[in-house]
C-alpha cells in the first residue's frame, strides 16, 4: 500500500509549485489583489464568482474574529479552532507573509497556535484548550501542511519541531492495547482503549500528511488504520475482505453496521487519503452517499459537508459533478452578511462561528486545490 503514497523531496520549492499549479488550474484566485502593497498577481484579471466572493467573505470574518492574542476562535477550543482557520485560509491560497491582511493573520495564527505552552511534555496538543484528540489531528494536520510555507525560517523550524512531538503522540496512541475490531484507530484521549471514525480520520490525515512531508511515519501505522477503516464500513465483510453489501457507508464505530452521512464522508475521504481509490468501499460509498445527500438539517452539517465536499470530488466523474454542485448550492445562500455560517441549532451551532466558517471555505475549497492532502 505504501508505494502509493507519494513522498515529498524539497519540500519548500514544491510546496511552492504547487501554489503556482492551483492558480494556473483554478483561473482565478479570490486573493488575488494584495491588501497590503496594492499589487495584484496574474490571477487578479479573471473576475469572481459566486464562490469566489463568498469565500473571501468568510476569510475576512475570520481575519476580523481574531484576537489580540493571535487566536481565531468564538466559542473556546483555541488552539483547535485557530488551526482550522488557518488550513481554510491555506485552502484557497492565502499564505502567511505580510504582504496582505489575511497574510499577515494567518502568520499571528501561526505564532499562536506554536507557542510552547500549548504542546505539553508528551507532544499532546489537545489538552491546554479542551479539543482532546480531535484538537491534536485537526492541529497536527494543519502544521503538516503548513511545513515550509512559514512567514519565517524560526517559524518552520518550530512548525518542524512541534510536528515531531505531535505524531509521536500519534503513533503511541495508536498502539495503546485494544480489542481487534478497534485497534488501528484512536478516540478522544491518547490513552482511550476503544476508537471511533470521527477522531481516527483527523489522526489519519495527519499521519498520511506527514508521510508526505518526509517525517518519520512508520507504513504499518497507516496500514493498521486501513484495517480500521474497513471494519467501520457499514457491510459485513467477505473472507477476502470485500463488503457483503456494495453500496453502503460507514459507521461511527466498528460493527454497529449504521451508515450516517458525516461518517461516510469522511470514512470516503480517509481511504482515498490512503490511497485506496479502487477500493470497492470507495465506489459503494459514493453511491451511498449519491442516494443519501447532505441535507440543511442533517446533523453535525457542515462537518459532513467539508468531508462529502473533499472525498465526492477526488471520486471524481458524475460524483464530484453532483456534489459541487450541491455543495455550492448549499453555503452559498446560507452565508450571512458578516461572511460567517453558522450552524442553524444543536451541537454544531454550540460550536460557533469560527468553527462552522472555516469548515464552509474548506468545502468550497476544492475549485482550488491548493493543499497536497486533498489532491488525488
Amino acid at each position: 500500500m505504501m508505494n502509493q503514497l507519494t513522498k515529498r523531496t524539497d519540500l519548500l520549492p514544491r510546496r511552492h509549485w504547487l501554489l503556482g499549479l492551483a492558480a494556473v488550474s483554478a483561473g482565478k484566485s479570490c486573493f488575488g489583489q494584495d491588501q497590503g502593497n496594492g499589487k495584484s498577481n496574474p490571477a487578479s484579471l479573471y473576475a469572481p464568482d459566486e464562490i469566489d466572493r463568498a469565500v473571501k467573505r468568510g476569510v475576512e470574518f475570520l481575519v476580523n474574529a481574531q484576537r489580540d492574542n493571535g487566536s481565531i476562535a468564538d466559542r473556546g477550543h483555541e488552539v483547535a479552532m485557530t488551526a482550522l482557520a488557518i488550513m481554510s485560509m491555506a485552502s484557497i491560497g492565502v499564505e502567511p507573509q505580510a504582504f496582505s491582511t489575511a497574510g499577515r493573520s494567518m502568520a499571528k495564527a501561526l505564532d499562536f497556535v506554536l507557542q510552547r505552552k500549548n504542546q505539553d511534555a508528551q507532544g499532546y496538543l489537545g489538552a491546554r484548550d479542551g479539543s482532546r484528540m480531535y484538537g491534536h489531528g485537526i492541529t497536527t494536520l494543519m502544521l503538516t501542511e503548513m511545513l515550509g510555507m512559514g512567514a519565517t525560517v524560526e517559524q518552520n523550524k518550530q512548525i518542524h519541531e512541534m510536528l515531531v512531538n505531535a505524531i509521536e503522540l500519534i503513533l503511541s496512541a495508536q498502539k495503546v492495547s485494544k480489542s481487534e475490531k478497534l485497534k488501528g484507530g484512536w478516540r478522544y484521549t491518547p490513552t482511550s482503549r476503544d476508537s471511533d471514525l470521527s477522531v481516527s480520520v483527523w489522526q489519519l490525515m495527519a499521519l498520511r500528511s506527514a508521510k508526505n512531508d518526509g517525517l518519520n511515519v512508520p507504513g504499518e501505522a497507516i496500514d493498521e488504520a486501513l484495517k480500521y477503516l474497513r471494519y467501520s464500513y457499514a457491510s459485513p465483510l467477505n473472507r477476502d475482505g470485500t463488503p457483503r453489501t456494495k453500496v453502503t457507508g460507514f459507521s461511527y464505530t466498528p460493527g454497529t453496521h449504521h451508515p450516517s452521512f458525516t461518517m461516510s464522508a469522511a470514512g470516503l475521504l480517509a481511504m482515498q487519503v490512503c490511497g485506496q481509490y479502487d477500493s470497492p468501499m470507495v465506489e459503494g460509498a459514493s453511491e451511498w452517499l449519491m442516494q443519501h445527500p447532505p441535507k440543511a438539517n442533517e446533523r453535525f452539517f457542515f462537518y459532513g459537508v467539508y468531508y462529502f465536499a473533499q472525498g465526492m470530488h477526488q471520486a471524481g466523474g458524475k460524483y464530484a459533478k453532483k456534489a459541487d454542485e450541491m455543495v455550492a448550492d448549499l453555503l452559498v445562500d446560507s452565508q450571512r452578511s458578516d461572511g460567517a455560517w453558522l450552524a442553524r441549532g444543536g451541537e454544531e451551532r454550540n460550536v460557533g462561528a469560527v468553527y462552522s466558517t472555516a469548515l464552509a471555505i474548506l468545502s468550497l475549497s476544492v475549485r482550488y486545490h491548493y493543499l497536497p492532502i486533498y489532491q488525488r
